[in-house]
């Protein structure tokens, strides 16, 4: 049986309210520090991952979670993400951290609940503007809980292209055919920022590089169940746990392969 999704939303809204906000624009200096140079993290994604993972392990006892801060402690829990077939939390309780250390107000909290490989609930919430996105496999997508449909979709499409993938003898010519194309816009930082925008309507694409499942997962379900397309570059089936290369989201299947086409030169 899935979890209520009502309780996790809850557990949510609290992460938020008690860990998160308190600290936003209000970080005090040692309370930001470097996993590695240039990525960040603070003393409100330690506690509120510590929060949420004792509440989920309460609602779903002998279900993993894993945490963005907790598998970047133990690495060796990733490897439990590509092993594990039964229930299966991912938490990213600051998606954007580097925005939020800096005071701006571009991050998220991100869950999805994993069976068998496969993303069954997805929740994104904006704790500045304090909705919630969320999506149940089969079942549709929901922001603010009002349904979410992607519809309407422009003639000039609007994404966001990580580049990394490309090889630099292509690159130059892939961006300008983009260019040509399509609007593009830089990068909000915040992948669940970006899938619920996509999701919305506010852009229509995005390209992303490496793959971590606390960025992707929910994001994923989320674009999917609104109606769009979401697939590994390479055509081969997103699945949560794994940690590849190059995926891709668009609007619908035709758009999606336009774009890889340009994506992917000969």
């Amino acid at each position: 049986m899935s979890p209520d999704p009502e309780r996790v939303a809850a557990f949510i809204r609290e992460a938020a309210e008690e860990d998160i906000m308190p600290r936003f624009r209000s970080l005090e200096a040692h309370e930001v520090t470097e996993k590695k140079p240039g990525d960040v993290v603070t003393v409100a994604d330690h506690d509120a991952e510590e929060r949420l993972t004792r509440r989920l392990n309460g609602l779903t006892p002998g279900a993993l979670v894993v945490g963005e801060e907790g598998a970047h402690q133990k690495p060796h829990l990733l490897d439990r993400l590509d092993e594990e077939q039964g229930p299966l939390w991912i938490i990213d309780p600051v998606d954007g951290t580097a925005n939020f250390a800096a005071s701006k107000p571009t991050f998220a909290v991100m869950i999805a609940y994993v069976v068998g490989g496969e993303t069954r609930l997805g929740w994104i919430y904006d704790p500045v503007e304090e909705v919630m996105a969320f999506a149940e496999l089969g079942a549709g997508a929901e922001w603010g809980g009002k349904p979410l449909r992607i519809n309407n979709v422009p003639d000039q499409l609007t994404g966001r292209v990580n580049f990394g993938p490309i090889d630099n003898h292509h690159r130059p010519s892939v961006r300008k055919h983009l260019e040509a194309e399509y609007t593009l816009k830089k990068s909000m930082s915040c992948a669940g920022q970006e899938f619920i925008a996509m999701a919305r309507g506010g852009a229509q694409f995005r390209f992303y590089n490496r793959l971590w499942a606390w960025d992707h997962a929910p994001g994923v379900l989320l674009v999917r169940e609104a109606g769009g397309y979401v697939e590994r570059q390479d055509g081969k089936p997103y699945r949560p746990t794994e940690r590849t290369q190059g995926l891709l989201c668009a609007p619908d299947v035709e758009r999606w392969h336009e774009i890889n086409e340009i994506l992917m030169p000969d």
